[in-house]
């Protein structure tokens, strides 16, 4: 291994824990009464919960014409 490859390696061996050392913890029930809170301020856009209008569905089934020429 060459001095730089090395050198790099230390460095984002370093750098790993300094980032992990930035995120904050919170415990999982405060995560949890925090994710309900969202989900019920937002169920108005939860289309899971609402639905999608049949007007506005990509994935509805499209309608097909035939013409019957005599």
């Amino acid at each position: 291994m060459s001095d730089s490859s090395s050198i790099a390696a230390m460095k984002k061996m370093v750098q790993q824990p300094r980032l992990e050392a930035r995120v904050s913890c919170i415990k999982v029930s405060q995560a949890a009464a925090d994710l309900k809170q969202f989900r019920l301020q937002n169920v108005q856009h939860d289309l899971l919960l609402t639905g999608v209008s049949s007007s506005t569905n990509p994935f509805r089934p499209q309608k097909i014409c035939f013409f019957v020429v005599k």
